[in-house]
């Protein structure tokens, strides 16, 4: 494998300090620093699952985890929109090498995958207009991907596309509790007439591309960043946790948080949630990557084992960081510290489709064998 890429978890651990100093300017400014753009721009983030011959790093799922995760325990919105660009890179595996590398080797890209637009065949291009809400880094993105519905041969059909910035509107919708800094505003498009090269089929057609990577579905891997962010915000959690619990005392008491017993459970709970789920994440790519690496196509149950690794780690993580929260007491209600954004970012990531309760009765018709939508895998 490209060195670059078995470096790129470390790289990631490196930038803390500079996304550590930008995260209350991020939260503040509802979207990410230029300084933070630039620290994913040199990390490669927005090319991480492109294919090679089209100028990305085609890294493996586990290192696309492992990077966002680091970046998790540093920045969580910075993470988040990481995690969206990365995972819309993957769409570069269906893309002519060319127009994958205008879009993710040499520019910037987020993704909104559900088909909220709508599309007429017209040339060789499509006429597309929508809205698409939940659209992560959308003001520092160069080019932003839409799901759309277009009726062919008698039939509705699902395509993506990318539209140039200046060809979309950004509607500011973003005031929320949590991963305020992500700036996942709702972007419009007006009647814009896209090249059929610059649309792709995921659920129709086979990937160009010919790599183990491209095996993987793109659901299951937005559903491991997704996870990823929340295994990165626990472990930081955790972590600060236990350097407050060293030296505060309580108001009226003698002893540090550390010698509580309480606080003490509290830890050990969330530290074991947290490796659990994390074990469950690895273990589960683990096992799919030889599963891929023969060249078969990945196998329903793989593809909910790994939905259901992602949709649980999830939940766990988010369950290490609540107990964290509680066993902080006051501290965790102030701003100054990491402990309320790292709650409300955690709880705000739970509502992702790719990880939400849904998740468990699709993964459960597969272990069942009932007949199942594999598309939705």
């Amino acid at each position: 494998m490209d060195p670059v890429v078995n470096e790129l978890a470390t790289r990631a651990e490196a930038l803390a300090p500079t996304l550590r100093a930008q995260t209350r300017a991020i939260e503040a400014g509802r979207r990410l620093t230029p300084a933070a753009v630039g620290a994913l721009r040199e990390l490669g983030v927005f090319r991480l699952l492109a294919p090679r011959d089209a100028g990305g790093l085609e890294a493996s799922p586990r290192t696309f985890v492992d990077v966002v995760e680091a970046l998790a325990r540093a920045d969580s919105a910075t993470a988040w929109c990481a995690m969206v660009a990365a995972s819309t890179s993957l769409v570069g595996g269906w893309l002519a090498p060319d127009v994958a590398r205008t879009i993710f080797a040499e520019g910037t890209a987020c993704g909104v995958f559900a088909p909220a637009g709508r599309g007429v065949r017209e040339g060789d291009g499509y006429r597309v207009e929508g809205r698409w809400p939940f659209a992560s880094g959308c003001e520092h993105a160069e080019y932003r991907l839409g799901g759309f519905v277009v009726v062919e041969d008698g039939r509705p059909h699902m395509r993506q596309a990318f539209f140039r910035a200046a060809d979309t509107a950004i509607v500011d919708t973003w005031d929320t509790s949590g991963l305020r800094g992500t700036g996942s505003h709702d972007f419009t498009v007006a009647g814009a007439l896209v090249p059929d090269g610059w649309t792709v089929a995921l659920t129709e057609a086979p990937p160009r591309a010919e790599g183990a990577l491209y095996r993987y579905p793109i659901f299951g891997v937005l559903a491991l960043g997704v996870s990823a962010v929340s295994l990165g915000l626990a472990r930081a959690a955790i972590d600060a946790l236990v350097e407050l619990a060293r030296e505060k005392r309580p108001a009226g008491g003698k002893r540090t948080l550390a010698e509580r017993e309480l606080v003490q459970a509290d830890v050990a709970r969330a530290e074991a949630c947290l490796r659990a789920a994390r074990a469950l994440v690895h273990t589960t790519l683990e096992a799919i990557d030889a599963e891929v690496a023969a060249g078969a196509p990945m196998s329903a149950p793989s593809r909910a084992s790994l939905r259901l690794a992602a949709t649980h780690a999830t939940a766990e993580a988010t369950r290490a960081l609540d107990l964290v929260h509680g066993a902080a007491g006051g501290t965790a209600v102030y701003e100054a510290g990491p402990f309320a954004r790292l709650h409300r970012d955690a709880h705000v990531a739970t509502q992702h489709a790719m990880v939400g309760a849904a998740v468990y009765a699709l993964a459960g018709r597969v272990l069942l064998g009932l007949p199942t939508d594999e598309a939705t895998l």
